[in-house]
């Protein structure tokens, strides 16, 4: 994953194809505005692999997660082990 600090979105390269996530950065928070996924990586788990990055990367920046973006709301809620960023 590349986080594209210049567009404020995370990126995830897949065959030339890219998966990404906006973001805003504030106060103690990752907000997450929006995933999106060219059709023909929807159904891969692409999306899935960028979240994870993007998870991991709160951690380590010591931030939590405002999930704007439905589909990131959902993710953090259907995975136990990052359920904690979400705020």
């Amino acid at each position: 994953m590349h986080d594209n600090a210049e567009r404020s979105r995370f990126e995830l390269d897949v065959d030339g194809q890219v998966v990404f996530a906006d973001y805003q950065r504030r106060d103690g928070l990752l907000v997450i505005l929006y995933v999106y996924a060219p059709p023909p990586l929807r159904g891969t788990g692409a999306s899935d692999r960028l979240m994870h990055a993007v998870a991991r990367a709160a951690r380590g920046e010591g931030r939590r997660i405002a999930a704007l973006c439905g589909y990131a709301g959902a993710w953090l809620r259907a995975h136990k082990e990052h359920r904690d960023l979400l705020t």
